[in-house]
């Protein structure tokens, strides 16, 4: 059996403020959910791997509103949790400012690199597993317009939509690129309806493949998709299954692979920036029973020809956060 600590809101903090001692590793979920269907569950994942590998237990916290932040990091270092890993960029400030108050806990962040001796930040290529993505969509397209719906209008979500349009150009030279954001506050990633209008007005623009890089927004996006009869692109998990032969695949972040290491390391967690591309296994494209029979022959050969470059560096996908621009752009 799984031992898992679930924290939540105020009776998360009060339970923190009592004081024992506690040699658990933690996880911090950022805003959207623990069972988002997309980042915040890719990290479950991971942290359910191990303990059913390892028999441990770990305390977990459901982020409930910004202003928490601080407190539920603070309160878990002092009660001698380590490590605590944490999703999502949001918590770089706080964990700059904690981080040195707390020399011998080792801390994880994923999605932004906080530059502490006591800090590992974890780091993915999404441009990589998302050129892949617009490879095969370029190739699946019949109109020759595709759409990315982003979340939060942020530097990372731009990563995902640079490269989906990079791989997408790469087939369709001339073809067009939909762009929409639903937000620019932290609700962005978890408003379904939202998404499921801008997927529904993007198909009225053309789009037959809509990929969703938005959290639990992306949730209506795919729904969106399937009820208009075009595909979808999912983002972090593997998110196939919701909408079985209508997901053309889902760029999947080994979000999970990041937080199993950290626990399986525990206070030996390696400080410094863990960059997981697509060579290492960190970013990738689903195929499965679900999606199967939509990679047919030729999506297949220009999926496994762009990896293969992408991997032996011919190709070389732009990163957006180098320089906040995007060549195909």
């Amino acid at each position: 059996m799984t031992l898992v600590k679930t924290l939540f809101a105020s009776s998360a903090l009060a339970t923190l403020a009592s004081g024992v001692a506690m040699a658990d590793p933690a996880l911090i979920y950022d805003l959207g959910g623990k069972f988002d269907k997309s980042f915040n569950e890719a990290a479950y994942n991971g942290a359910k791997r191990w303990t059913e590998e390892t028999g441990g237990s770990y305390k977990e916290l459901e982020m409930q509103s910004e202003a928490q932040r601080e407190q539920a990091l603070r309160r878990l270092a002092e009660t001698g949790a380590n490590p605590i890993v944490m999703t999502g960029f949001a918590f770089s400030d706080v964990l700059t400012k904690i981080a040195p108050d707390y020399p011998d806990t080792k801390f994880a962040i994923i999605d932004m690199v906080v530059d502490q001796p006591n800090v590992q930040s974890v780091v993915f290529t999404e441009e990589q597993g998302s050129y892949l993505a617009g490879v095969m969509a370029g190739v699946k397209s019949e109109t020759d317009v595709v759409g990315f719906i982003g979340g939060m209008d942020i530097p990372l979500i731009h990563k995902f939509e640079c490269g989906y349009a990079q791989g997408f150009k790469s087939i369709k030279p001339e073809g067009k690129v939909l762009i929409n954001y639903t937000g620019t506050t932290p609700a962005a990633w978890n408003d379904p309806v939202k998404g499921s209008e801008l997927a529904k007005a993007q198909k009225s623009q053309g789009a037959d493949v809509i990929y969703a890089a938005a959290g639990g927004t992306g949730i209506g996006v795919l729904q969106a998709a399937a009820d208009e009869g075009i595909l979808s692109v999912g983002v972090d998990s593997n998110q196939n299954h919701l909408h079985p032969g209508q997901v053309l695949t889902s760029m999947v972040k080994r979000v999970d692979n990041a937080v199993y290491d950290a626990f399986l390391a525990g206070t030996d967690l390696e400080p410094g920036v863990k960059v997981m591309d697509l060579a290492a296994g960190g970013v990738g494209v689903a195929i499965d029973d679900n999606n199967q029979a939509l990679i047919t022959p030729d999506v297949q050969a220009a999926l496994d020809d762009a990896a293969a470059k992408i991997q032996s560096g011919e190709i070389e996908v732009h990163d957006y956060m180098a320089d906040s621009s995007c060549p195909v752009q």
